[in-house]
């Protein structure tokens, strides 16, 4: 019941879009629910090979058959649990691209790295694997959502300023003429802060 509450409680907001990334087994039957509707439906991972014999792996095309338009690549859990490199991360966003899906590449930094101001250049790391890999143009319509590993799940957020400072740099970095790409803010976000965030340009 609750993808028909959702659908009701947003029908009438036409001006963002609208993604739910629920577990693999709940993407069609989601994706259903949210069938002519302003709710897009995204998977949470997904291989970096179109096939094969890899066990206990779903790929992009599973995912699309499934029903989902969308793919988070690259979730800092992914990276820090599974160990899941930049160069990895690229043949995901690739693959996920090949099949029709939109990446959602997401990049951040863990607190050492802020603390010791290398914000940026870990930033820049993952996206220049991407970039490298898929070409220049890769990321510039892209969705790409910044989420400081410090800041998930810790009740720590970034201040307004700070996600600004880093998404003006993600945009200055792979913007390419007209083309530039959609920013996310992921990091404790709540009702109390969100409109702050909401607030700054990029």
């Amino acid at each position: 019941m609750f993808e028909w509450e959702l659908r009701g409680l947003v029908k009438s907001i036409n001006d963002v879009t609208i993604v739910i990334a629920p577990p693999f087994t709940a993407i069609h039957a989601a994706s259903e629910a949210a069938r002519n509707s302003n709710v897009a439906i995204s998977a949470q991972n997904m291989s970096w090979e179109k096939e094969g014999a890899f066990t206990g792996e779903v790929s992009a095309g599973m995912i699309s058959e499934a029903g989902a338009d969308y793919v988070i690549i690259g979730h800092s859990e992914r990276r820090t649990l599974f160990g899941e490199d930049s160069a990895l991360v690229a043949r995901k966003f690739r693959a996920a691209e090949a099949a029709g899906l939109t990446p959602i590449l997401c990049v951040g930094e863990q607190l050492a790295e802020r603390e010791a101001g290398d914000t940026e250049r870990v930033i820049a790391a993952q996206l220049d694997a991407v970039l490298a890999l898929c070409g220049e143009r890769a990321l510039a319509n892209a969705v790409i959502a910044y989420e400081p590993v410090w800041a998930i799940g810790t009740g720590k957020v970034a201040t307004p300023e700070q996600a600004q400072a880093v998404h003006r740099f993600i945009r200055e970095r792979v913007s390419r003429g007209d083309a530039t790409p959609t920013l996310l803010y992921g990091g404790s976000v709540k009702p109390d802060n969100a409109a702050g965030l909401f607030a700054q340009p990029d």
